[in-house]
């Protein structure tokens, strides 16, 4: 099962957390991990950025910032894979969002810009995977709650933000880059091959508690 042998996958954000380990886990099944190439199965969207202050003090260029790459990078990226994976009528492209985008969520005190990017990368793969699914390109997303990464080290080595933010998760811990790449196999493989338009939530509880 899950066997990628001869894809070809691009990451986005792969030099570390998340992204680095999903490329570690395409590759453990198989597949080639693309640093440039012409040929493209398998796009992860996982690039992100957090700089999202406070409404009061909002700054244009901060918003553009994390809108561009956390929205509109996925877009550009989805556009050009799309096209050469229609060739051969197969493809699969995973959105990384998050818990933190809105609606099915949670929004984040002084983090709009970052939850609005976020609500927009679930908007995106929903209208991506209709358009899509007649060439069948799949396109699902991966919301991550509290991962252990660059981007939440902070909140992680501040013992009152993380005992506040482990009280709402019923495992109690917050969950490793692994436990996200584990997520993005099974959306690349032919096992997902009748998953599209789906955002599966990965964040020990958070939402259900």
């Amino acid at each position: 099962m899950f066997n990628l042998t001869g894809k070809v996958s691009l990451i986005t954000g792969a030099s570390s957390g998340i992204g680095h380990s999903i490329a570690l886990a395409l590759s453990q099944q198989g597949a080639k991990i693309a640093i440039a190439a012409r040929r493209l199965d398998i796009l992860i969207n996982n690039a992100g950025v957090y700089k999202s202050p406070p409404v009061i003090d909002f700054q244009e260029d901060q918003w553009n910032a994390v809108i561009d790459t956390n929205l509109k990078a996925y877009m550009v990226l989805a556009h050009y894979a799309s096209l050469d994976m229609a060739k051969r009528s197969w493809g699969r492209i995973i959105n990384i969002g998050s818990v933190a985008m809105g609606s099915q969520g949670f929004g984040i005190a002084g983090g709009a810009a970052y939850a609005a990017s976020k609500g927009g990368v679930v908007g995106l793969t929903e209208s991506l995977a209709d358009e899509l699914a007649p060439k069948n390109i799949l396109v699902n997303c991966i919301a991550p709650g509290l991962i252990e990464s660059e981007m939440t080290q902070t909140t992680l080595d501040d013992p009152k933000q993380l005992e506040s933010l482990l009280s709402r998760i019923p495992l109690k811990r917050a969950g490793k880059p692994e436990e996200i790449a584990s997520a993005a196999v099974f959306f690349a493989s032919d096992e997902s091959s009748y998953a599209t338009g789906s955002t599966f939530v990965v964040d020990g509880g958070w939402l259900a508690s």
